[in-house]
């Protein structure tokens, strides 16, 4: 089948339920009497608050101002309307999310900054995990902050559709995909299929089938991650394939 024929037929397919997704929900949430859009923006921040973090830290704050930086501006953007301002037209979410935060640091912190620290919000814990020591983890390079938040915005758009596929998996099936892990993104695994298959007692033929169909129920769990941050069906693709550019490109 040709690609223009593939992509068209995804679009469609991803069409079928984008009404749902989270940009038209979010929306929402500029109206006062809108819980679904609260609840649905709150999802996104929790998603995608270390990418932002990150960002903070490449712009040279340490990692107190960070956190508290990256925090208020969720507090604001949840509490204060500020998603009312937002037009999935002019972008994707990670763009509007980004535009946002540049124009909080330049604008809105000299003013919070001169109150006491946390000032009048009481902060709700987005992160559960500390995020300085995802921070400290990363690579030591010279990627700017904006290709920084790309990547870890790559990063958390994959684990979610991910940790959505782990929690799909039966209990009875929880050894295989666990075996089967590393062959679902990509080909990294150093392990051959049949080398997998004798460990699980399994033929070489129903290891590769298994890792099919994993393989296809994660790029469609993917598909509809990606669709919740984008404004039309039709972009779902071109951003699948900037996550993958971005992905592919991060360095080892």
């Amino acid at each position: 089948m040709p690609q223009d024929s593939r992509d068209s037929s995804a679009a469609q397919s991803a069409g079928a339920g984008f009404r749902t997704t989270h940009w038209s929900v979010v929306l929402a949430a500029g109206d006062d009497g809108s819980p679904r859009g609260m609840v649905a923006l709150e999802e996104l921040c929790r998603a995608y608050w270390y990418p932002l973090y990150a960002f903070v830290r490449r712009k040279g704050h340490d990692a107190e101002d960070a956190r508290d930086l990256t925090q208020q501006f969720f507090v604001r953007l949840i509490e204060g309307n500020r998603v009312s301002l937002a037009d999935p037209q002019r972008g994707r979410f990670r763009t509007f999310l980004l535009g946002s935060l540049q124009n909080f640091l330049l604008n809105e912190w000299a003013k919070s900054a001169r109150q006491k620290r946390g000032g009048q919000f009481e902060f709700v814990p987005l992160l559960s995990d500390d995020p300085e020591n995802l921070y400290a983890a990363e690579p030591a390079d010279h990627r700017t902050p904006e290709m920084l938040f790309e990547q870890r915005w790559a990063a958390a758009v994959m684990d979610r559709a991910f940790t959505r596929l782990a929690a799909g998996q039966s209990a009875g099936r929880a050894r295989l995909f666990e075996a089967l892990q590393p062959f679902i993104w990509g080909d990294k695994s150093g392990t051959p299929h049949a080398e997998t298959a004798t460990a699980l007692g399994l033929s070489e033929g129903a290891v590769r089938v298994a890792v099919h169909r994993l393989r296809g129920r994660f790029r469609e769990l993917l598909r509809e991650e990606i669709a919740q941050t984008v404004a039309t069906p039709e972009e779902v693709n071109d951003e699948l394939r900037h996550l993958i550019e971005i992905v592919s490109r991060a360095p080892m």
